[in-house]
């Protein structure tokens, strides 16, 4: 899981919070409160062996709760030490810290996706191949790549390479000596 229980319950809380009084704020710490023994209550309950299909899961559910309940008393102590009339979240240092590193994280998150997305995207197009020459053709690959320094493999690398296809489905590749290639084979 990307979020644990208490990173999105700064979000939500942050996010519900902006513009509430402190008379607002202390009604939803008292909800949160309710919610938490609910919640709490609810798992050690037998009514809880048999749970609907979907059903949210109860600890997961309390963890949530607890965490809400944490982050609505911060909210009411912030709001108390500041002597704001009501919540502004742009001017909460902690809460705001924890947005951004919150977003960066999510950003982290995402371009690790688009890169692992790129990889797979790339990997589908390679080609791996298993090539049996005959004999005449493996002499020639083998006397190429020893002159060039290289392996038999990366000479046929080289080589698929620069294959052009042409009107007709012709393939051809003109000529080349076969070396090594900076960044490549």
């Amino acid at each position: 899981m990307i979020w644990a229980s208490e990173d999105v319950a700064r979000d939500q809380v942050r996010r519900q919070a902006a513009g509430m009084t402190a008379q607002q704020i202390a009604r939803a710490v008292d909800e949160a409160l309710v919610r938490v023994r609910e919640t709490q209550g609810a798992l050690h309950s037998p009514s809880q062996v048999r749970r609907a299909e979907f059903a949210p899961d109860p600890q997961e559910l309390a963890e949530r709760w607890v965490a809400r309940l944490t982050e609505w008393q911060r909210v009411a102590a912030h709001l108390a030490a500041t002597g704001a009339d009501t919540y502004d979240g742009d001017h909460d240092r902690e809460g705001s810290a924890w947005a951004r590193e919150r977003e960066e994280r999510r950003a982290e998150v995402l371009r690790s996706h688009a890169a692992w997305a790129a990889r797979r995207r790339e990997e589908r197009d390679e080609l791996q191949a298993e090539v049996w020459l005959s004999a005449g053709a493996g002499r020639q690959i083998r006397a190429a790549a020893e002159r060039a320094g290289l392996t038999p493999h990366e000479v046929l690398a080289q080589l698929t390479e620069r294959v052009t296809l042409g009107e007709g489905g012709t393939l051809s590749v003109a000529p080349f000596v076969p070396g090594h290639v900076p960044g490549g084979e």
